[in-house]
């Protein structure tokens, strides 16, 4: 780890802290809507759909700008500043329209630093090592995750589960928030800017273009697949206290944490490609045993939702800063696409599981990350370059 550039290690830390002020309200974000605010899953459907959704334009926004301008950042800055100001507000909510405002706001933040802040820790990788750099940052990532689910469930264990202590955490959540966006601001510099000349020549080259046609896959898989807060009211469901939820997102965050930098540096030593079949296969066995429908399958597959997060992300980052010219650019699509895809995903997800049952739900998204598996195994088979890690 000592290649690793000092601005990733910073920038690590400030999703650290980041990523824990997030972590602090997601176990109990969703339950607060359903339990809470008496709202139904397709209310809670529909502010994973908006929340995702608004932030897919800015990604492409911001990434492009990037790109174009050398404008880097400043949009991170941006970025977290925003993200650290409305999660506290969740505290003061009364119905799902608001909490959709703020959480669209904070994914407007997220998708504002998203590809720039890749842009960043592509510039200070190390020749050949972008998985590498990628683990590295990832495993601070969420061990900013790990550290406030233990946290969370400390203090849902000592103080209880009621209203007034689930909007103390939230208003809680300004504290690493603020900390994360002072390191971004003072201590991790920006990238050169190019010059004047250079930057009037953006064109989006074929290796973009291609780059871009192998995502697809990804992001119908992000399509299926169910998102942690259908996770979280699934575990709920089938008899997992609600004081033990934090525990279930340990598991997955501990996992993470666990194996990142690892599966970055097997990036580097057997392609893109083999990890995200690993990645596919773990979020199929994810959705499995989701669908057994007891407890404990449910604490294995958030175990398995965690490899399914890390290995993805970090090979696909690693892809897009080794395979795409405009990188920031590409990287805005990515986040974008992730976006749109699982906004979708959700909408839908949720309407089938509020009026056709939870069992019809996990049964559409099995089949369809199960799908999604053999198409990509298909491709792996035959050896066609229209998935990421064909070099």
């Amino acid at each position: 780890m000592k290649s690793i550039d000092k601005n990733v290690v910073m920038l690590g830390w400030v999703s650290y802290f980041t990523d824990m002020a997030t972590a602090m309200i997601q176990p109990i974000l969703p339950l607060f809507i359903v339990l809470i605010l008496h709202e139904g899953m397709d209310k809670l459907g529909f502010i994973v759909a908006v929340a995702t959704f608004v932030s897919y334009a800015m990604r492409l926004l911001s990434g492009y700008l990037s790109d174009r301008y050398g404008i880097v950042k400043p949009f991170v800055v941006a970025g977290y500043g925003l993200s650290a100001l409305t999660k506290p507000l969740i505290g003061f909510t009364s119905n799902y329209q608001q909490i959709t405002v703020l959480q669209s706001l904070e994914r407007l933040g997220k998708g504002l630093r998203s590809a720039p802040k890749d842009m960043m820790i592509t510039a200070y990788s190390k020749k050949n090592a972008s998985g590498k750099t990628f683990g590295f940052h990832k495993t601070l990532d969420i061990a900013g995750e790990l550290s406030a689910t233990v946290i969370l469930f400390g203090v849902l264990a000592i103080f209880g589960q009621s209203e007034s202590v689930m909007r103390n955490i939230f208003y809680a959540t300004l504290i690493p928030g603020m900390i994360g966006l002072a390191l971004m601001i003072f201590f991790v510099k920006d990238i050169p800017k190019p010059s004047r000349h250079e930057s009037m020549k953006f064109t989006f080259s074929a290796e973009d273009k291609q780059t871009v046609k192998a995502l697809f896959v990804y992001f119908f898989f992000v399509f299926f697949i169910f998102s942690a807060a259908f996770f979280t009211v699934q575990a709920k469901e089938v008899g997992i206290a609600t004081a033990l939820i934090p525990l279930l997102f340990v598991v997955s965050t501990g996992i993470q944490t666990a194996t990142s930098y690892i599966i970055g540096t097997w990036i580097d030593r057997v392609g893109v490609r083999r990890i995200m079949l690993f990645a596919y296969l773990s979020g199929v066995v994810a959705q499995v045993l989701l669908y057994l429908q007891n407890p404990l399958s449910t604490w294995f597959a958030f175990a398995f939702l965690g490899l399914f997060t890390v290995a993805s992300l970090n090979a696909n980052r690693a892809y897009i800063a080794d395979s795409a010219q405009n990188k920031g650019s590409v990287y805005g699509i990515f986040y974008a696409g992730v976006a749109l895809f699982g906004a979708l995903g959700a909408y839908i997800g949720g309407m089938i599981w509020e009026y056709f049952g939870m069992q019809m739900a996990l049964g559409y998204s099995l089949a369809g990350t199960l799908m999604m598996l053999v198409f990509f195994g298909v491709i792996v088979r035959n050896g066609k370059k229209t998935s990421p890690g064909e070099g």
